[in-house]
């Protein structure tokens, strides 16, 4: 359970009880979405909201009068009185008169969704040069900036100090924000290079006193499995991963592990399954699906790279591992097999409904396995979810493959099972084996019978 603890000791509300799934506008638009182009996008999602689909997100950008500009000057953010960043109204139109996003968020909330934004932690720089009265306390913006701790790859802000000044900074920024109806917080450069565990826990702590529940999503990755503990009690989301893009692998990085690949999530997500449970995501990041146009946050327009062998495996390592499912396709623009997961609702069921899920160790599993990977779902609970068991089998390697293995060493009891396909209802023979073909970079997710 993720939650957040204050000077006082208070505990807030507990949000996010499973994985959150919905839209996010930076795979497909970067810096430049604008509220036409949102809500035709938030409508479509509105479509499949009936399989579990609920957030749409405004990425990075939405205060830029010129997103496209170079550097801070060029970009020309838009700050209230009080320093805090606005939406630009002509981007988004019914933000004018300072209504901010209110209306916007109205309107996605008539359509069933939820509502969110991204920033990037600290205070803008334009309102410490102006020193800026901090609403609702007696500080200025200069009382809370820490000049020593910009983000360093976004001259926009600079950090914010642990003092009160500080948390009267965050206080009063998030008070605004949760006035707007925001239900989703992204909050940049702040779970890793650099880690900011004061601005992480003034955030959570400015979000218990606004009295609104919201998402709260640390980024960039790869946050160090030796702050889990900590992120997991401020936060429902962090980014366990740089950022990842629609390539199986990328022999070329630009920097560190970015852009990180499907194949090294496998990897990576697997060292963090003892953090996930109800409030608390580890986030492999968004799904690079389908259409990445017109402005996509890396490289140039294109259709994703991914194969569709791919993208069914991305979707199924996410689903059965539990992960947060964020899109990054440009929902106006779905192909046939996106739109397929978006609507799967055996994949879909694993995700929001097992209640633990742990990758296996292939080697007890016989001989084969050297490129497959296993991970194994359960539902153990009464009720009407009752008790189940998934396999997902994944094939990491350059051709297609068959394994076989017993269903005694993949955990369950020496007796015959038979099962079932997720993907297509296919099913095995009873027996006390299994056997699997899976096709290269490939999967298979089956119910036990």
């Amino acid at each position: 359970m993720a939650i957040v603890i204050g000077a006082t000791g208070l505990r807030a509300q507990t949000v996010a009880p499973t994985p959150p799934m919905g839209w996010n506008s930076w795979d497909a638009y970067g810096l430049t979405i604008d509220e036409d182009q949102f809500k035709a996008n938030a409508t479509v999602l509105a479509g499949v909201e009936q399989y579990g689909w609920q957030y749409a997100v405004i990425d990075e950008g939405w205060y830029m009068a010129n997103p496209e500009g170079k550097g801070l000057a060029a970009r020309k953010y838009l700050l209230n009185a009080n320093g805090i960043l606005i939406p630009v109204p002509e981007r988004f139109p019914s933000a004018a008169n300072g209504a901010g996003f209110r209306p916007l968020a109205d309107w996605v909330h008539k359509l069933g969704l939820r509502f969110g934004i991204h920033i990037v932690r600290g205070i803008p720089r334009d309102a410490v040069e102006a020193n800026l009265p901090i609403a609702g306390s007696k500080f200025t913006a200069r009382d809370a900036a820490d000049m020593t701790s910009p983000c360093p790859w976004d001259d926009g802000n600079w950090g914010v100090k642990d003092n009160a000044a500080g948390q009267a900074w965050y206080d009063s920024e998030i008070r605004l924000f949760a006035s707007w109806g925001v239900d989703f917080l992204k909050v940049d450069c702040i779970s890793a290079n650099p880690y900011r565990p004061t601005e992480i826990r003034q955030v959570a702590l400015a979000i218990q006193k606004a009295g609104r529940p919201m998402v709260l999503s640390l980024s960039p990755g790869p946050t160090a499995l030796e702050d889990a503990a900590e992120v997991q009690k401020y936060a429902q989301m962090w980014r366990i991963a740089d950022d990842h893009w629609d390539g199986w692998t990328f022999e070329h990085k630009d920097s560190g592990d970015f852009p990180f690949g499907t194949r090294d999530e496998f990897d990576r997500i697997a060292k963090w399954y003892t953090y996930t449970g109800p409030g608390s995501w580890p986030d492999p990041d968004m799904l690079p699906f389908g259409s990445l146009t017109p402005h996509p946050g890396y490289g140039p327009p294109r259709q994703s790279r991914l194969t569709p062998e791919e993208e069914k495996t991305e979707f199924a390592l996410w689903c059965i591992a539990r992960a947060p499912l964020i899109l990054g396709a440009n929902l106006t623009r779905l192909d046939e097999l996106t739109k397929s997961l978006l609507s799967n609702q055996n994949i879909l069921f694993i995700n929001q409904n097992v209640t633990y899920s742990r990758p296996l160790d292939a080697s007890t599993l016989g001989p084969g396995f050297e490129d497959v990977r296993v991970w194994r779902a359960s539902i153990n609970e009464p009720g009407e979810r009752g008790y189940k068991e998934y396999y997902g089998f994944f094939n990491l390697g350059e051709t297609a493959t068959t394994v076989k293995t017993t269903w005694q060493a993949l955990g369950l009891d020496g007796k015959k099972h038979s099962a079932t396909s997720e993907w297509d209802d296919s099913g095995t023979k009873e027996g006390k084996e299994i056997t699997v073909t899976l096709p290269a970079h490939g999967n298979q997710i089956y119910e036990v019978n």
